[in-house]
């Protein structure tokens, strides 16, 4: 049985008819063809499928696509504007957060989450929030470094804009 959905998903209204045990994560590569979250554990414990909900980091394996209806969705592929790299995505690459790549978008979207709510988090905050996500080559403190840069350059970046 399918169901009609509409959601947002990176500013751009979605309309589909899925089945409904379809997850997000399965919506999101196999129509929409948004490929940088990624299927790790399928279980919700390594974070490569994190996208942001209605302003929360979800685990897009456990979230039904029928459970986004009228919801906005932000993606990996959401971050970068114009060309140009976000903040946090400039601030993994610059504090070498990044090697193998699985789970950076996860990541990057747990970090954009956090800021979101939080522009100035403590380390114990960036911690508690990276929680969710699994890496096996970077370590965290590159990760750590990396939240702390971008939270750091989004606050010039807002001081400049006034």
């Amino acid at each position: 049985m399918e169901q009609l959905i509409h959601i947002t998903v990176n500013g751009t209204k979605e309309e589909a008819r899925v089945p409904a045990g379809m997850t997000l994560l399965e919506f999101l590569r196999e129509r929409l063809y948004l490929t940088g979250a990624k299927e790790g554990c399928g279980s919700g414990e390594c974070g490569a499928c994190t996208v942001i909900l209605d302003g929360k980091a979800v685990t897009s394996c456990l979230v039904l696509a029928v459970e986004a209806d009228g919801k906005e969705v932000w993606t990996v592929e959401g971050e970068a504007s114009d060309g140009k790299l976000s903040a946090i995505q400039q601030a993994f690459i610059d504090e070498g957060a990044v090697q193998c790549g699985f789970c950076t978008p996860g990541m990057i979207m747990s970090a954009r989450a956090l800021l979101m709510r939080n522009p100035h988090p403590n380390d114990d905050e960036i911690l508690e929030a990276m929680s969710g996500n699994l890496c096996r080559c970077t370590g965290y403190e590159p990760i750590l470094a990396a939240v702390r840069r971008a939270a750091q350059q989004e606050s010039e970046d807002v001081q400049d804009e006034r």
